[in-house]
């Protein structure tokens, strides 16, 4: 079985706020590291059912930046759990709520 390594690392300030966060994957097609101002990982843990979560941001990302990233999450999301269920009244419900959002927040007409 191939294996592949994906890897996340967070430079902390004195306050372990994270200053920096860079990543790499085995297989992204891309060489050495990637730096980036947010990540949200969320993992469904197989024995106990439930979600547990890794929300880090840099203390550098303007509020703009973090609307932007929340919109693109909602709308990956309902692609996502459209992919998955095949539910497309549910995924246009995210969707349509994702919209909303970035109405509401200046970053859609």
């Amino acid at each position: 079985m191939k294996k592949s390594e994906i890897k996340f690392i967070v430079s902390l300030d004195d306050n372990n706020l994270p200053e920096q966060l860079h990543w790499r994957a085995d297989d992204s097609g891309m060489e050495g590291e990637k730096e980036c101002k947010a990540v949200m990982l969320a993992l469904f843990d197989k024995k106990d059912q439930t979600t547990m979560r890794i929300d880090l941001w840099t203390k550098e990302m303007l509020v703009e930046e973090m609307q932007q990233f929340f919109f693109e999450m909602y709308m990956s999301m309902a692609d996502t759990y459209m992919n998955a269920t095949n539910n497309k009244e549910h995924a246009d419900k995210m969707k349509s709520f994702a919209r909303e959002f970035g109405k509401e927040v200046n970053l859609i007409k």
